[in-house]
């Protein structure tokens, strides 16, 4: 079924009118039954998490009321449990175009929609600790000597968790074990439940797992300018340690109590908090102290030389993303133990368990600790593998990690409770490729003597060695999910990512989504509007419409690309574009007609004008409301619009039906792109250039 709100409301109105207007569910571009990576993901959101966030309680206030809670264009226009369908409706429309095109830009989305789903609307609070990994890895690592994206890579990994979840029923008993919910599968209603359960928690897991970031990159700067000269990193070179911890880690006289509560136990700062909770969960099976542990922790930041001149940027994520959620996003009286133990499955991700709970890589058997089971410390775990799992489709910034070959793409079959992966490299690379097949021969043929030659990461999952698979395996027991990991090679295609000539190093989409917003209150004048006015009336929309002026500010780019144009925050010898001419409003304004026409279809919006002349006496909710805004209302209610097209439509057909539309409606959409041309200056100081002719 999907989204059960949305079809009571269907059968409601069908009930009301005597004919079926909708609204209507829209079309999956996914098998039902498939287990590839997208399908099993998307699977996930659309049938396991039925009824996400639906209240009871909200409902039965309405049919009392005769009103509804739930906001669309503005609020009090739908049922609440219908914006909660919308609201998933939207992550799944957003995960879909992120896993068809692996764009930092469609990753941004993603984000937005877990932040309004599950905090509650507080993007706005949060946004520069999103942007700032992002800034930080675009601008500052291509001074490093190896670093990839984490910031699409998180992404990817939200993305795999689900599909894992929704594939592996061992997993799925696992999680709902730990979480204490009835394993039995037929049990629909606290299977959904578990499923609910899981999303909150893997996502706030999968997606925050590398904000840290920031904290190593500066660290690995200063090492790399050594590291360049052909220093190994070490004691006799100059690095850097945190001084000044206490203000982020101790605690207030309330985060005491509420962690009292929690754990009837006193904690002084979150390291001890965090000492707790991994030695309550792994202590007993991996045989280490509490106090063993705190030591360990506490001596992350500051004392580096301790753990082979490395920052751990999981150390750094999970006490950033404590102080958000603490401070703006959960708040402390909803804090609950799950919340610490996506913490603390950050915590561990990168080396505290592998170097300091495990000793994966150890060669003494005696000190080398089994891999983590499921069953263990299920997000944990998932954590585990997803990460090391997701290496296609990164970008290398690195000096090394750009000359490097890695994967441009995976193809995943989660059937029969385990995983299959061909990860395909670029065919352009294939020279490399060959020559390192003829240096593994000859290291096979003279008997195998030293180290075999390597081309990573093709070698690692294409030779006999398999370190790829065999790495995992000493981190996490597959026994339950078996990995069968090969490499290919294929043309890479990269026309999915929709990268332009535009660029800047700043580009903030949620300032620039405020402002459009604005444009069609404002009406040209919301450059004097305050910022803080601007952003409170963007916050009051439903999180489909938040996403419409987001996307729009997102093809901004695409656009320029048509018309030859670019932005940038460098100064270049082009001549400079400070208004679109009429020919090239008549490019872009079909382009961006096409845009809306197709988010519109993609949310299960029809054509149709009966919202305009259905007799309001046969509607309860009308009462009391002006004609106006009771029309609205009931476009709202049956997602029915007058400019929306029915079907697949064509570019072709989609522009012809721009070019009938009246003005006031073409204006609609050419206008926000004459504002953008001041916009774009005044908050990121870019420049739109002209390319020759």
């Amino acid at each position: 079924m999907g989204y059960t709100a949305i079809d009571k409301l269907q059968k409601n109105n069908f009930d009301t009118f005597g004919i079926d207007l909708g609204p209507k569910q829209p079309e999956a571009h996914y098998p039902a039954d498939g287990y590839d990576l997208k399908s099993a993901a998307l699977r996930f959101l659309h049938e396991r998490c039925e009824d996400l966030l639906f209240d009871c309680e909200i409902a039965a206030k309405e049919a009392a009321e005769n009103t509804f809670y739930g906001k669309s264009l503005m609020a009090g226009q739908i049922p609440y449990n219908m914006q909660m369908d919308i609201n998933r409706l939207c992550l799944e429309r957003e995960l879909e175009d992120f896993i068809d095109s692996g764009n930092a830009d469609d990753a941004y989305t993603v984000y937005y929609c877990f932040f309004e789903i599950f905090f509650a609307g507080r993007f706005g609070r949060s946004k520069n600790m999103i942007q700032l990994l992002s800034e930080f890895e675009s601008n500052a690592s291509a001074l490093l000597m190896k670093h990839r994206d984490h910031y699409a890579h998180s992404v990817y990994v939200f993305v795999l968790g689900m599909a894992i979840y929704e594939t592996n029923e061992h997993f799925r008993k696992a999680y709902k074990s730990f979480y204490h919910f009835d394993t039995d599968e037929n049990n629909t209603t606290e299977d959904r439940k578990a499923a609910h359960h899981f999303l909150t928690y893997w996502g706030m897991t999968a997606l925050f797992h590398d904000i840290g970031y920031p904290f190593e990159i500066p660290f690995e700067q200063v090492l790399a300018y050594f590291e360049v000269a052909g220093q190994k990193r070490g004691e006799n070179n100059p690095y850097f340690a945190y001084r000044n911890m206490a203000p982020v880690l101790n605690f207030s006289a309330e985060e005491q109590s509420t962690f009292r509560k929690l754990y009837h136990k006193d904690f002084s700062n979150i390291e001890e908090l965090f000492a707790y909770v991994l030695t309550d969960i792994l202590g007993a099976e991996y045989g280490f102290s509490e106090g063993h542990i705190y030591e360990v922790l506490h001596g992350k930041p500051t004392s580096p030389e301790k753990f082979a001149y490395h920052i751990d940027h999981a150390y750094f994520s999970a006490v950033r993303l404590y102080r958000e959620m603490a401070g703006t996003t959960i708040g402390l009286s909803a804090f609950k133990k799950e919340h610490l133990d996506s913490l603390t499955a950050i915590l561990l991700h990168n080396s505290l368990y592998k170097m300091a709970i495990a000793f994966y890589n150890s060669k003494d058997p005696a000190v080398r600790k089994q891999p983590l089971r499921m069953e263990t410390f299920p997000l944990a775990f998932l954590l585990f593998l997803c990460d090391e799992l997701q290496c296609w489709d990164r970008t290398a910034y690195g000096r090394n990690s750009r000359l490097e070959m890695h994967p441009h793409s995976v193809e995943m079959d989660f059937s029969g409770n385990s995983l299959h992966a061909v990860y395909y490299y670029d065919r352009e690379e294939q020279e490399k490729i060959d020559s390192f097949k003829i240096q593994y021969r000859e290291w096979e043929q003279n008997g195998e003597a030293g180290n075999p030659p390597r081309l990573k990461e093709y070698s690692d999952m294409s030779e006999k060695e398999a370190r790829f698979r065999t790495d995992i395996e000493a981190i996490v027991d597959t026994s339950e999910i078996p990995l069968t990991v090969t490499a290919g090679v294929k043309a890479a295609d990269r026309s999915s990512k929709r990268v332009y000539l535009s660029s800047s190093s700043f580009l903030h989409l949620y300032d620039f989504a405020v402002a459009l917003n604005g444009r069609y209150a404002y009406n040209g004048t919301e450059s004097a509007i305050p910022a803080e006015k601007l952003e409170k009336e963007f916050e009051a929309l439903s999180l489909e419409n938040q996403l419409s002026n987001i996307n729009q500010a997102k093809s901004f780019s695409k656009y320029l690309n048509a018309l030859h144009c670019f932005y940038t925050d460098k100064p270049v010898n082009y001549d400079m574009l400070s208004a679109f001419t009429p020919e090239q409003v008549d490019i872009i304004a079909p382009m961006e007609h096409e845009r809306w026409v197709r988010e519109k279809i993609a949310m299960g919006w029809k054509y149709g004008t009966e919202y305009q002349m259905l007799p309001l006496e046969k509607i309860p909710f009308a009462a009391g409301k002006d004609e106006k805004n009771a029309r609205k209302m009931l476009r709202e209610l049956l997602r029915l619009h007058e400019l929306a097209l029915g079907g697949e439509p064509t570019s072709g057909e989609i522009h012809e039906h721009y070019h009938s539309l009246v003005e006031p409606e073409k204006e609609k959409d050419y206008q926000p792109f004459n504002s953008m041309l001041k916009l774009i200056k005044k908050f990121d100081g870019l420049r739109i250039y002209q390319l020759p002719e």
